[in-house]
């Protein structure tokens, strides 16, 4: 019986051991996973890496996706507890450009996700905003007369992908020959997308389609035209592929959404940080790609 105990306990030291020389890596998240579908599925793909690869998974995020100084003081707090690797999508990518230089220069492997920094050297994995948003214009130049009223709900335009995917729908919306209205920052928030939609109906009441930088504020847009009983009149088109967005094109309310794939944000963010950790070279963009989202294929996104 004593040798019995003594084996379990030499076995649970083992493991123990190997916990604690298990590399860990952070992912530092813009948003909470439980507030956001899309920042679940990124962490969602960061954990099941970090299983693959036996290492020890940190994930953290402020409060608010524009707390940036909780988002710093985070990964200020984790460096000390000597991290090996760190994946950081950016609240700011200027504000946090001096944490990232910190912990680069501790030997930390580090790239960013989602949103580029500004950091020189540093890989970004993630999607072509610029190119997903013009999907989203097109589908709207497809759909609706040229030279109809049309909006842009704009997310935080100090992010790189807030000013891309702005961008990108500006550029498709004019190029196709649509009379852009009104462009509106609602900071990626379903509320704010709401009120802004109503005062950009206010003064527009033609308005033939909106674009939204993200579902969370097409879903907004969606609420503000229930209420003005304009939602049979315009078209919808978000951005994440989100559930409850496939949902909500299912239903007959937002017309299009476009897909990112933030599961493979999480899981090529740990790969890839571990990899420059270990001395590897690895591209400096990694493009997780785009699609269109409408009837046809949103059951493959609920």
């Amino acid at each position: 019986m004593k040798l019995k105990l003594l084996g379990l306990a030499s076995a649970i030291a083992l493991m123990a051991a190997s916990t604690a020389n298990a590399e860990t890596v952070l992912l530092s998240m813009k948003g909470p996973g439980a507030g956001n579908p899309f920042w679940a599925a990124v962490e969602a793909g960061a954990r099941a890496k970090a299983d693959e690869l036996g290492v020890e998974l940190v994930v953290l995020s402020p409060p608010v996706e524009s707390d940036v100084q909780s988002q710093i003081a985070q990964v200020e707090d984790q460096l000390v507890k000597n991290i090996d690797a760190l994946v950081i999508a950016p609240t700011d990518p200027n504000a946090v450009s001096p944490i990232v230089q910190q912990t680069i220069a501790e030997g930390v492997g580090v790239v960013f996700i989602d949103t580029k920094g500004i950091d020189e050297g540093v890989t970004f994995i993630g999607t072509n905003n610029s190119v997903g948003a013009a999907l989203g214009a097109e589908y709207i130049c497809l759909n609706v007369e040229s030279g109809s009223d049309v909006a842009i709900l704009q997310g935080i335009i100090t992010q790189s992908t807030g000013k891309d995917r702005a961008d990108g729908a500006h550029a498709g919306l004019e190029a196709c020959g649509m009379n852009i209205v009104a462009e509106q920052p609602a900071e990626w928030d379903t509320a704010k997308a709401q009120s802004a939609m109503e005062n950009i109906l206010t003064g527009n009441p033609n308005l033939k389609a909106v674009f939204a930088s993200n579902d969370n504020m097409a879903l907004g847009a969606v609420e503000a035209l229930k209420s003005a009983g304009m939602l049979d009149q315009v078209v919808v088109v978000g951005f994440d592929a989100n559930p409850n967005a496939a949902d909500s094109i299912l239903a007959g309310e937002m017309s299009a959404t476009v897909a990112q794939n933030p599961f493979n944000m999480g899981a090529f963010g740990v790969e890839n940080a571990l990899k420059i950790k270990a001395g590897e070279e690895i591209p400096l963009v990694i493009d997780t790609g785009t699609i269109l989202v409408t009837e046809e294929n949103a059951p493959e996104f609920q």
